[in-house]
């Protein structure tokens, strides 16, 4: 099982996400982690947007990134510049990617327009985590 660690800048949204999906659809595949540069806890609209499509997050707790535990994980995957240009160094043994989701957190307009951002960027991560999980099914030690 692979160890595989979100983050992006505030664990708030899009690395919270992530991990809700990779837990979901990657049992028995993925041990998945999450964290931020800091700890702004989870986004409330967040937390909607994913119990519309049956998932929970409520449960999951925000986290600053600590560099021991990320020396333990097989992959890093960041979901903002701000994480990528900023995540610790780590040994070349850990597979980096990266994954620029647009933060829909700052949207600014009605409650539907912001919402509507907020499942645009969920629909992008599941489709990401998706495809992530079909490459490491299949093996391929580049997902």
């Amino acid at each position: 099982m692979r160890k595989v660690m979100f983050l992006c800048t505030g664990n708030s949204c899009r690395s919270q996400m992530a991990e809700g999906f990779a837990r979901e659809l990657g049992r028995g595949l993925v041990e998945p982690h999450s964290a931020g540069l800091i700890a702004a806890g989870i986004h409330r609209r967040a937390i909607a947007v994913m119990e519309e499509i049956g998932i929970d997050i409520s449960r999951q707790r925000s986290k600053e990134i600590d560099e021991a535990q990320l020396r333990k994980m097989d992959i890093i995957i960041t979901l903002c510049s701000n994480a990528e240009d900023a995540c610790p160094w780590t040994p070349p043994y850990i597979m980096r990617l990266h994954w620029p989701i647009k933060d829909p957190v700052g949207t600014v307009g009605t409650e539907d327009e912001v919402m509507r951002e907020f499942r645009r960027a969920r629909d992008e991560i599941r489709r990401k985590v998706e495809e992530f999980l079909r490459k490491c099914k299949q093996g391929l030690n580049n997902p």
